[in-house]
């Protein structure tokens, strides 16, 4: 089993932007990693306190992800921390090791890990 984090910033705390974000951040997350969603174990994700329009889980549904276990939690606030952001923790069966994951950081969220910055 392997983890892959990744994030996206939203613009606006809209129902259809939390979902299409989303839904970009998971679809980006599964073609770097050429992922089966098969083998897609759980997603966990993470909104800051911002974020009350809409539940990132429901992106996951409508992109194919019924199977999964999915759960949404509240960040922890950070005074000065990153406004807008959804976070996503995907646990999946592979043989790959953890090394070889391909972590994923949008937009805004590209800041949160410089490292990582294509």
């Amino acid at each position: 089993m392997i983890s892959i984090r990744g994030a996206i910033t939203i613009e606006n705390d809209t129902r259809d932007e939390v979902i299409s974000s989303t839904k970009e951040l998971l679809n980006t997350i599964i073609n770097k990693n050429n992922i089966n969603t098969d083998d897609i174990v759980s997603i966990i994700f993470t909104c800051t306190k911002d974020i009350e329009s809409a539940y990132p889980a429901i992106g996951a549904r409508e992109i194919g992800l019924t199977d999964a276990g999915l759960l949404c939690f509240n960040e922890m606030y950070v005074v000065g921390s990153l406004s807008k952001c959804i976070r996503v923790l995907v646990l999946l069966n592979s043989d790959l090791g953890q090394k070889y994951a391909k972590h994923v950081y949008l937009k805004g969220a590209a800041s949160l890990r410089p490292d990582l910055a294509e």
